[in-house]
């Protein structure tokens, strides 16, 4: 179902036209009235009880498992995609001489942490090129089938950061498998704005930071752990993750057991009191609008974007080969930086990636909006 405009949901003003949710999407009005309130009652920490610290969480956990249909047993809190990376690199096995796959042009995020790992096992990054025609999934299993059994982990997103190019990840996913390799996923600049099928791609584990195409404040995402690594170890140890945490009387009673499901994996002060209830809105505001909705609104907007800019001579990705939510358009890093300064002067905001200029509209894109981009984009 194509969602009419919700910019009545936000506080835009008319002369800016954002067309950057890959940077970080704006908080709802409601979100920030949520946000006030939940700041005022720092002032009376007296009315938090023991079961706040956990009633809160386990909400917002089920919340995020019906939204993505997982289950909430599979779900543990995280501040950023890097600790939710550090955290599966913690568990996945590497040996020496075996390959751990990344992209060219990967966020840094799920790289760097790969390249310490195979530093420290003598292991090897096969980066796979960017493609001519950004087919990114071809190429990704034309590598694979190179590397074979050597693999041991591929670490990939859904779409490419910058160029919003697509990675099929259901077609990739039996290739990892079969060579027995895991596989890591950063689904930050996907989830929330495309349906990810984790029954059909089964990753050993997906991070996501919450402050993009989720809605979260920053500082809060998800890290989906599969059941088979749920006896694994944490990246830290805190208190709140224990077997009879809610006990605040016996928390010396130290226990070597942890709570059920992923929950082991859980960021320390994961009851944030300030923006947990934001998650909250932001989970039950993309529930009422459909995340399949979204897709497909933002896959007919970006549409009339690339016709856009193809012409006016421009080189957007295929439709062919990107994701529906964010469209990247071939420009060159010095012409790149002339239209970036431009667009801003008139109000439009997006990114330059690269030699990508990334544009990412969201549901508070309008008529408008497209028109002034056309009136701009034809005049460079």
């Amino acid at each position: 179902m194509i969602l009419k405009s919700q910019r009545d949901l936000f506080d835009i003003p008319r002369d800016t036209v954002y067309l950057n949710s890959a940077y970080m999407t704006p908080a709802t009005k409601r979100m920030v009235e949520i946000g006030h309130e939940t700041l005022s009652s720092l002032q009376h920490p007296w009315n938090f009880p023991p079961e706040g610290f956990f009633d809160t969480t386990e909400k917002t956990r089920s919340m995020a498992g019906e939204l993505l249909g997982v289950s909430a047993e599979t779900l543990a809190f995280i501040p950023s995609a890097s600790y939710g990376i550090a955290t599966a690199a913690r568990n996945v096995p590497v040996a020496k001489g075996e390959v751990i796959l990344v992209i060219e042009g990967q966020f840094p995020s799920n790289v760097y942490e790969w390249m310490e790992l195979a530093k420290d096992n003598d292991a090897e990054i096969v980066t796979v090129a960017t493609p001519v025609n950004h087919d990114w999934t071809s190429a990704i299993l034309e590598s694979l089938d190179e590397i074979g059994d050597r693999l041991a982990i591929a670490a990939l997103p859904n779409v490419h950061w910058s160029s919003g190019a697509l990675i099929d990840l259901e077609r990739i996913s039996p290739v990892v498998k079969a060579s027995g390799g895991a596989l890591v996923l950063d689904l930050t600049q996907s989830l929330g704005a495309m349906k990810t099928d984790f029954a059909a791609i089964d990753p050993d584990f997906a991070a996501i930071a919450g402050y993009k195409w989720f809605f979260g404040p920053y500082s809060t995402g998800f890290l989906y752990v599969a059941p088979r690594h749920h006896g694994g170890q944490a990246l830290e140890q805190n208190w709140i993750v224990r077997a009879d945490s809610e006990d605040f009387t016996r928390l010396v009673n130290y226990k070597d057991e942890y709570q059920s499901g992923a929950r082991r994996f859980d960021v320390g002060e994961r009851s944030n009191f300030t923006l947990m209830p934001l998650i909250q809105e932001a989970i039950r505001q993309l529930g009422e609008w459909g995340i399949e909705n979204i897709s497909d609104t933002l896959k007919g907007v970006n549409g009339q974007l690339a016709d856009i800019c193809r012409d006016a001579g421009f080189n957007p990705v295929d439709d062919s080969y990107r994701g529906p939510h964010m469209l990247g358009v071939e420009v060159g890093l010095e012409r790149g930086a002339e239209l970036m300064a431009r667009l801003k002067e008139d109000g439009v905001s997006l990114s330059l990636r690269g030699e990508m200029l990334r544009i990412a509209p969201h549901l508070w894109t309008d008529d408008y909006d497209i028109a002034h981009f056309r009136k701009l984009v034809t005049s460079l």
